[in-house]
């Protein structure tokens, strides 16, 4: 399933969800439901690799990644693009994943370092002459708000039956949504 049909199937819900808290800026819901949309795919969620190919899974272990350039990339390019990977994982993580990132010790460090690479991704972007770079702003200012609309959005509308896999239901609505999208094409 391509990140498109998921995105349509995030849009709505991360919209209704987002306006229910009093957030309608469209730019941000379209960009909060593009992050779901792409990691919502394995591949896209541990797509930073180490040297060793090996994925990565660990925000530092991401942020020691960002200081080995490979050769053929501009540093500045290299570096904005594993600060906005940074970024968007924390986001998810913290957001879908909150109870499982709190368990593990480190809800506040992923706050804390997802701010800090969205503001690294507007200030990169305004030296790149970017007109994204307020989006990203944005995102880092009220990180901790838009990370806790996500776990809102997972509260209310992916929440599971008593007794059932927290994740079950999520798994099975985007289940449906794929295999409605594949047979409407």
């Amino acid at each position: 399933m391509g990140t498109g049909c998921l995105k349509e199937f995030f849009s709505p819900i991360v919209r209704r969800a987002f306006w229910e808290l009093g957030l309608g800026e469209r730019e941000i819901i379209d960009y909060v439901s593009e992050v779901l949309s792409g990691f919502a795919r394995a591949d896209n969620l541990y797509r930073l690799r180490s040297i060793q190919g090996k994925a990565i899974d660990s925000v530092v272990e991401m942020l020691s990644e960002a200081m080995v350039m490979p050769a053929a990339r501009s540093r500045i390019e290299w570096e904005r693009g594993v600060r906005k990977y940074i970024g968007d994982y924390t986001l998810f993580m913290s957001g879908l994943f909150r109870s499982y990132v709190r368990r593990g010790g480190y809800l506040d460090y992923y706050l804390e370092e997802g701010r800090r690479a969205y503001w690294a991704v507007s200030e990169l972007d305004l030296s790149l002459y970017r007109t994204g770079f307020l989006l990203f702003q944005e995102l880092s200012k009220n990180f901790e708000f838009y990370s806790g609309a996500l776990d809102y959005l997972r509260k209310a509308y992916f929440a599971p039956s008593p007794g059932e896999d927290p994740f079950a239901e999520f798994l099975r609505q985007i289940e449906g949504w794929r295999r409605i999208s594949i047979s409407s094409n």
